[in-house]
């Protein structure tokens, strides 16, 4: 552990490539990371129904995931009491109650949504970084649930790239008009945002189903289903 801290490094002009200190991970990764490694490489835990308990994640957060038949809760709560709620590998570690359970009476429950992976693509930096967007909705956001939040962008949208579930790499995109995606801008937004993660290294995205035109945007350029996700937040404090 290093006894001070190191200046920042500067962001990438686009067309630079990627400082090599932008791409540490800031913390020791949590045992999910290599569940959902393995799934972007197309190994999946055994679809038997069960559910795999792990402890919880850094920053008070905890999370269900479920993949094909196995599901895996990193949480607090001892393995016992999580097996008492009887969820299983099947879907119903997603289930509301369940995540209530988890999340305690007053704790906070994200939305679940699908889990895509795909790998950069590297190369020159097609987007600019953006230093005036902290007050995005997006940006607070991604704030509040991840680290090392790198956020880029032009006349189209701003991307965020951060260190999210696990240590994973996370990207996220929002256009600065929603009718923008039905003239492509999504799709190649993600295109070029692809430019700020090294060629093959994996790259995750957590998008809500029913936002049918993000999710369509990123199956087009290549993300891949590996399974859901749901984060929670707990509180426990009331009975």
């Amino acid at each position: 552990m290093k006894s001070r801290s190191a200046p920042p490094t500067p962001a990438p002009e686009a067309g630079a490539a990627l400082p090599e200190a932008d791409r540490t991970t800031l913390a020791p990764p949590h045992p999910l990371l290599g569940y959902l490694l393995d799934a972007a490489e197309g190994r999946f835990p055994p679809a038997d129904g069960a559910v795999t308990v792990l402890s919880g994640l850094p920053g008070r957060l905890e999370c269900s995931v479920a993949f094909t038949g196995h599901a895996v809760v990193a949480t607090e709560l001892p393995a016992a009491q999580v097996h008492a709620h009887r969820p299983d590998g099947f879907g119903g570690s997603l289930s509301p109650d369940f995540l209530r359970a988890l999340a305690g009476p007053a704790g906070w429950i994200g939305v679940v949504d699908a889990t895509l992976v795909r790998r950069g693509t590297g190369g020159t930096v097609r987007l600019r970084p953006l230093t005036d967007a902290d007050d995005h909705p997006r940006v607070r956001h991604a704030q509040s649930l991840r680290t090392g939040i790198r956020v880029f962008g032009d006349d189209r949208g701003l991307v965020t790239l951060a260190t999210g579930l696990a240590g994973r790499t996370e990207l996220s995109i929002e256009l600065h008009s929603v009718e923008d995606n039905l003239r492509g801008h999504g799709r190649s937004l993600l295109t070029d945002a692809l430019t700020l993660v090294p060629e093959d290294e994996p790259v995750f995205a957590a998008v809500s189903p029913g936002n049918a035109r993000s999710l369509r945007a990123f199956l087009a350029v290549g993300f891949t289903p590996i399974g859901a996700e749901a984060l929670v937040r707990p509180d426990r404090t009331q009975a």
